[in-house]
């Protein structure tokens, strides 16, 4: 896998991407914070390009299984390029409703461009190698939001906005430059795909599918399971912090987290040696919905660093686990439709989860929270769980027959 020059492409992609990422991200931040003071019409601003997303969301999927990935790669990098241009004129003129429209652009060119990437990782390794890169990908991910969260911090310090930006532009394009490297083989895909699916593309194929791969539908719904911590996950260091009375205690946890999630990652590989991608991905869920429980003793420091350890550990170890499921049982054809229905879906629990943990923080208080959740979790997972052995039984049965 390490000679494939479309691997080191695509991991140094994701750094530098997630460099430009996180140094606009934190751009955006300080832009609305001296323009905008309602932190509820902040709010609202977010939403409008996340709106934007889900709603090219379908067409973003059609296209990316009727066209080269790397096509839609480029073209979604191109206009994200551009995206920073407009955000540009938006600091010349102080225009909030011009960053309105950063934020619109740029969200449709994610739309397009990550499933896409999600659908382009099967066709550059073999099926063998699908969870070491997917753990590897996230690990870089991680670093790269590590890495450009620290660098914008301090450069929104040291330099003017217009410049920051500038950086996060000179990031994109050399995404764009680094992807046109790309070798991908579609002849499978291109053959496979009928005329009549090239047609219709719409998430109405894919819907079937899902419903006919019970596997992918139960992976699909556990992934719920850790949004459950992580949509509210900032809310709940914010009132971790306010538990205990520190705000030192915030740095321990998002570098605990952060630690924990890229170990897990990295030794998942060779657990996966030793247990079924379904073992791994049940087992690990039910560790998360044990550290949601945890969360019962909030005002004990150590026991609070423990609790995002074995988190961060567990959710390295399922989300490489759940991407390689879905990309080797999801038919090829249907990639680009199916991971921007997951794209879409992701976004819209986030929201929900975003507003859900809003508002039992203020009704219920962190540890009841933490409780709540922590059941809803054990319970998700046991559940999934009895009927994935029931799955397997009458497929056993069946063969048998």
């Amino acid at each position: 896998m390490w000679k494939n020059k479309n691997v080191w492409i695509l991991l140094l992609g994701e750094f530098i991407a997630g460099l430009g990422l996180w140094l606009g991200i934190i751009g955006n931040l300080e832009f609305m914070q001296a323009k905008v003071p309602s932190d509820f019409v902040k709010s609202l601003i977010l939403a409008s390009g996340i709106l934007a997303g889900l709603a090219v969301g379908p067409l973003a999927g059609r296209i990316t299984d009727q066209v080269r990935k790397k096509t839609v790669m480029l073209i979604a990098g191109f206009f994200r390029s551009v995206s920073v241009l407009i955000m540009l004129i938006a600091i010349e003129t102080n225009s909030v409703i011009w960053m309105i429209v950063f934020l619109v652009s740029i969200q449709i060119s994610a739309a397009f461009y990550f499933p896409a990437l999600q659908a382009a990782i099967p066709l550059i390794v073999k099926e063998k190698d699908l969870l070491q890169l997917n753990a590897i990908h996230m690990n870089v991910s991680t670093l790269s939001r590590i890495a450009g969260t620290a660098i914008a911090g301090l450069f929104v310090v040291i330099m003017s906005l217009s410049t920051l930006y500038l950086l996060s532009l000179i990031a994109y394009l050399g995404l764009f430059i680094i992807t046109w490297f790309l070798t991908i083989n579609e002849t499978v895909s291109k053959t496979t795909l009928s005329s009549e699916t090239r047609k219709k593309g719409g998430f109405k194929e894919v819907f079937p599918i899902i419903k006919g791969l019970p596997i992918v539908f139960m992976t699909l719904v556990m992934t719920l399971i850790p949004l459950l911590f992580i949509g509210g996950f900032n809310l709940i260091v914010i009132n971790i912090s306010e538990l205990q009375d520190s705000a030192s205690i915030k740095g321990w946890i998002y570098a605990t987290e952060g630690i924990a999630f890229m170990t897990g990652a990295f030794i998942v590989k060779r657990i996966s040696g030793k247990l079924s991608p379904y073992k791994i991905l049940f087992g690990f869920s039910f560790v998360i919905g044990i550290s949601q429980l945890m969360l019962y003793f909030a005002q004990i420091p150590w026991m609070t660093v423990l609790v995002f350890a074995i988190f961060g550990f567990s959710v390295g170890c399922f989300f490489p686990t759940a991407s390689t499921i879905f990309q080797t049982r999801v038919p090829k054809e249907f990639h680009g439709r199916f991971f921007s229905f997951k794209n879409m879906l992701d976004r819209f629990i986030f929201q929900v989860v975003l507003l859900l943990t809003g508002s039992l923080l203020d009704l219920i208080g962190l540890q009841l929270m933490g409780i709540l959740l922590g059941i809803l979790s054990i319970v998700m997972t046991s559940f999934f769980f009895s009927k994935f052995k029931q799955y397997r039984k009458n497929r056993m049965l069946k063969e048998a027959s």
